[in-house]
């Protein structure tokens, strides 16, 4: 024999002494494993989400305890090697993921999927082959086989659901492992201390071991059973979840798609279609796509909606130009692709807009519905798409008799569109000239980046809107870096949630992850608010002076955009000369100030009217604290 294959044998006697000697061990050292397992699973099935520090740690320790029990049952059963390598796999993984907490989280689901359906694929063969010989235990490895394999296919798909299901799955199995060892402890020392009271010593060891292999047995071939059907069935609810959750998760077609060559002036109707998503009764809109420009200064493509009354007009129809609130990052969710098309992005007075005889002009934005990233609370992106959106449907106008639209158009924009509304205002005299802008209201607006993504740690799922933030200026700006600037725990949570729309059923799998990752307080390893993030997110405040009417809407219980925050960015732009009309609406929050109950609607609507008809704006700046 060769000294490399004696060192092997060696070495292979060596890891299967240690489950040898894990499974001999006196009793009380089984009950305190047992009692630690199982109040580290009831920790991990309750409290998953306790952070993601503590989830790196008990999935970590977890794994560990899942190749020890998987050591120890090879050991008793002989099984063969293989278990035992799948054994020692568990308990190495579980070693990187405690010393290596940040990059493990991050090829960890990739990973456990693999060691799933291996895992899965193990038990099959071992079934199937006939290498496990009773009856329960051989039905038992079938199933949990099934359930690995589903679950592995799960976590491939799924890859930020697959770290909180971990904490779970392996919580309960190391729950039962504790459980088991319990169980053993205690009947061990029952036994031994009938034993020592027996006056023969043979019949003491008879009693000994017949109490020892009857009792425990039958208890673990139940537990066995119960608990391989138990995690078959949580695999095919899971599974039928994320099928549910996945078919609600919208896609564009192809109407959305540009053209072999994209025309370079801005503002070009390249398709329209009839859209009837959500459209009022006494109304007709069209889809349209158009061009535009992107940050780089290069041609792109955006989609819009064009919607008016129906109701007979005996002059030019006033124009409101909408600029939606957030419906997500990622490009199926433009609000022309989503089932409540106006609803998602928070549209007020939709049925006001069809009485009054006016034009909706309501822009996606670029990067949703079309290709390229959007320009996500960045902008003169934003406001570029707005601006274009228009001058397209100038020239839809001139295919359709039933728009006849007027020259000039009154800005409307919440949240995220609050902030595309601003630069609206201040952008169009310099990139859209023609475009005539008679006023501008923003709701609730996004105007200080800075301030926004500040609080965002401190509101609920605060951190799926970080994530947009985060996915929007890493992919808009090249000194913007991902890694930089989210900690590597929550990499895989935030990438996931950056790709999900707020309207889609899947967006709870997000809400979930959230809550991991509020409770570890922010997404961030470097304060965002500073170096390349921090200078293009105060590149983004809107600062340009704004020569139409400006009307200025703040809820003053938000606690997304804080009254606080706008107080400061009103103030600012009033000492900038800006004149501009501000009001707070008691009680109101982020969404509810433009629900249909609130004051802003009679407030907005006058206002507008207003514009429409010219009358003089008036300014508030004075007045303010």
């Amino acid at each position: 024999m060769s000294q490399g294959q004696q060192t092997k044998r060696t070495w292979a006697a060596r890891a299967r002494a240690v489950p040898g000697i894990l499974a001999k061990s006196p009793w009380w050292v089984a009950l305190l494993v047992g009692g630690l397992c199982i109040w580290l699973g009831l920790t991990l099935v309750t409290k998953p989400l306790s952070s993601l520090g503590a989830l790196t740690l008990y999935a970590g320790a977890s794994f560990i305890i899942s190749g020890i029990s998987d050591l120890i049952e090879n050991e008793k059963s002989g099984s063969g090697g293989i278990r035992m390598v799948l054994g020692w796999g568990w308990v190495a993984a579980g070693l990187v993921v405690l010393v290596w907490a940040g990059g493990a989280m991050a090829v960890l689901p990739v990973f456990i999927a693999a060691s799933l359906i291996v895992s899965g694929v193990i038990r099959a063969m071992g079934a199937i082959r006939g290498k496990v010989r009773p009856a329960d235990e051989r039905v038992s490895a079938i199933i949990l086989a099934l359930a690995d394999l589903i679950f592995g296919v799960v976590a491939l798909a799924w890859p930020d659901v697959t770290l909180l299901l971990v904490a779970i799955l392996f919580g309960a199995r190391t729950l039962l492992f504790g459980l088991g060892r319990v169980w053993n402890a205690l009947a061990e020392a029952i036994t031994l201390s009938r034993a020592r009271r027996r006056t023969a010593a043979t019949s003491a060891v008879g009693t000994a071991s017949a109490a020892s292999t009857t009792r425990p047995k039958h208890f673990r071939r139940w537990m066995r059973v119960i608990g391989a059907v138990l995690s078959l069935v949580l695999a095919v609810a899971v599974a039928g979840l994320g099928a549910q959750l996945r078919s609600g998760a919208p896609s564009v077609d192809a109407f959305y798609a540009a053209p072999a060559t994209v025309p370079d002036e801005p503002g070009q109707l390249l398709r329209s279609e009839p859209f009837t998503t959500g459209v009022p009764e006494n109304a007709k809109a069209w889809r349209i796509l158009y061009t535009t420009t992107g940050d780089d200064s290069t041609p792109a493509v955006a989609s819009a909606v064009v919607l008016t009354s129906l109701k007979p007009a005996s002059e030019p129809r006033p124009v409101i130009t909408w600029a939606h609130g957030t419906t997500g990052y990622s490009e199926p969710c433009a609000p022309s692709n989503l089932p409540e098309s106006f609803d998602a992005g928070a549209l007020p007075a939709l049925d006001h807009i069809v009485e009054n005889g006016w034009v909706l002009v309501a822009t996606d934005y670029a990067g949703l519905g079309t290709k390229g990233p959007q320009p996500y609370l960045i902008g003169q992106g934003e406001a570029r798409s707005v601006l274009d959106s228009v001058r397209a449907a100038k020239a839809l106008d001139t295919e359709q008799d039933e728009l006849t639209m007027a020259e000039e158009t009154v800005v409307w924009g919440h949240s995220q569109g609050g902030q595309a509304a601003l630069w609206t205002g201040g952008l169009a005299a310099s990139y859209a000239p023609d475009v005539k802008i008679s006023g501008v209201s923003a709701m609730a607006p996004a105007s200080d980046a800075i301030g926004l993504l500040a609080n965002l740690h401190t509101v609920s799922i605060g951190s799926v809107f970080a994530s947009y933030v985060a996915a929007a200026y890493a992919d808009n700006y090249p000194d913007v870096s991902f890694n930089e600037y989210i900690t590597p725990v929550a990499r895989t949570f935030v990438r996931e949630m950056s790709t999900r729309c707020l309207s889609e059923p899947g967006v709870l799998v997000s809400a979930v992850n959230a809550l991991a990752i509020d409770k570890d307080r922010t997404i961030f390893s470097k304060d965002p608010t500073t170096g390349a993030m921090g200078d293009r997110l105060r590149e983004n405040t809107p600062v340009l002076p704004i020569s139409a009417p400006l009307f200025i809407a703040q809820g003053a219980a938000d606690p997304l955009v804080t009254p606080a925050v706008q107080d400061a960015y009103v103030a600012a732009r009033c000492k900038a000369g800006q004149e501009l009309e501000y009001k707070k609406y008691e009680g109101k929050d982020h969404m509810g100030v433009v629900s249909p109950d609130s004051p802003l609607i009679a407030d907005l609507l006058a206002w507008t009217q207003d514009r429409i008809e010219g009358k003089p704006a008036t300014s508030n700046c004075t007045d303010l604290p």
